[in-house]
């Protein structure tokens, strides 16, 4: 990763924790401690296991968020964006990562450190508080996603997994607006790569998908989205 220069007020990510908080007059000082990187796509910059570096904050780009399961397979629990929090998970009760993170595409990032964050949440009451908000509504939506993913088929968690691709990433011209490998995509949803490539094949017979180089495009969202009704 090689620095680079990014400036919190002029930031268009409405969504990012920090940017929702320049206004405070007590973070003006805080924003000048920022570290900012560039990743490679494919590039890891969390590292399971390894000492906790504070906050990422991605500027701009996609990652993907791992944990390690059985047998040492690698299991992708989140898919993030522009604005989006990284490393949150362990923060203030570990001193090491509980995931790993790496670049869908070529990414930028904003990282604050252990001791300035540590700051901001001792100093500042408004950002403390929101901090113990966003935990509680994270926590919420992964234990909805367990609970979902717990009672679906394996067809219906790769149905699952390209409507939510399409609502976080959109799509240009029917096609996603992420390239998931077949192995990225059976990482998501706890299942092969066999398994998902058999599942696509169908989809795109039965007309409510296509695929063109690879990119995966949704035909007819209303029909997926009734195949998985039940669950949501």
């Amino acid at each position: 990763m090689r620095g680079i220069n990014t400036d919190c007020t002029s930031c268009i990510n409405s969504n990012c924790f920090i940017k929702k908080h320049v206004h405070l007059e007590k973070m003006q000082d805080y924003m000048l401690e920022k570290t900012n990187y560039t990743c490679k796509k494919g590039q890891q910059f969390m590292i399971e296991g390894a000492p906790i570096q504070g906050l990422y904050f991605i500027y701009k780009g996609k990652v993907k968020v791992l944990k390690t399961g059985i047998y040492g397979r690698e299991q992708i629990v989140r898919l993030s964006n522009d604005g989006e929090t990284i490393g949150f998970r362990g923060f203030g009760t570990s001193n090491r990562y509980l995931i790993a993170a790496s670049a869908i595409e070529d990414t930028v990032l904003c990282n604050f450190s252990n001791d300035v964050m540590h700051s901001i949440l001792k100093t500042i009451p408004e950002f403390t508080y929101d901090m113990m908000l966003f935990y509680a509504e994270e926590l919420n939506k992964s234990e909805n996603r367990v609970k979902k993913i717990a009672q679906m088929n394996v067809r219906e968690r790769v149905i699952d997994i390209l409507l939510y691709l399409q609502k976080k990433f959109g799509h240009t011209n029917n096609l996603l607006n992420i390239n998931l490998s077949r192995k990225e995509i059976a990482d998501f949803a706890g299942t092969t790569d066999e398994q998902v490539t058999r599942i696509l094949s169908s989809l795109k017979r039965e007309g409510v998908i296509k695929i063109v180089n690879k990119k995966i495009g949704l035909l007819q969202v209303e029909k997926l989205n009734a195949e998985i009704i039940e669950h949501k």
